[in-house]
């Protein structure tokens, strides 16, 4: 079996590209020979190659199914990714409409901190202390949660 060995490693590394995966191919045809009880010493050569060519194709067929698979598994997290993103939009558009039934200062320091503008900002801008500002966007976010939690449990 040993004087085969080079001619299936250079059959097979025409066909595999990388040379571990050559060599891992032959190694499965020798011990597939090694161990079949009934083979025929004049046909070993052909044998030999057949499995060896064999195991080429599955060697593809095993990396094409994996291909799929996390091609699969790619589009499936995308979907989820998406999913959660079109749920995060439509709550965000669900809280500002909560936002709008606050009262007074603490409406305006929620809209004003969901158009980005820091609450230091916010209370330079309206000429009130920091202090104030935070206290109002505060008791506006602790007043939102409790809005959640009433209308989705």
């Amino acid at each position: 079996m040993i004087q085969h060995r080079e001619r299936l490693i250079r059959l097979v590394r025409r066909r595999l590209p990388d040379l571990h995966d050559a060599e891992d191919c032959v190694q499965e045809a020798l011990l597939r020979a090694a161990a079949h009880r009934d083979l025929d010493p004049d046909r070993l050569g052909a044998f030999l190659t057949t499995v060896a060519m064999r195991l080429c194709i599955d060697h593809y067929r095993e990396r094409d199914r994996w291909t799929r698979l996390l091609q699969r598994t790619a589009a499936e997290q995308e979907a989820e990714v998406l999913e959660e993103a079109v749920c995060d939009r439509e709550f965000g558009r669900w809280l500002l409409r909560q936002a709008h039934q606050l009262s007074g200062r603490e409406r305006q320091v929620i809209l004003a901190r969901a158009d980005g503008i820091s609450v230091a900002e916010f209370a330079r801008i309206n000429q009130i202390s920091v202090k104030a500002a935070e206290g109002a966007f505060t008791r506006g976010r602790a007043r939102l949660r409790h809005m959640c939690s009433k209308t989705l449990g």
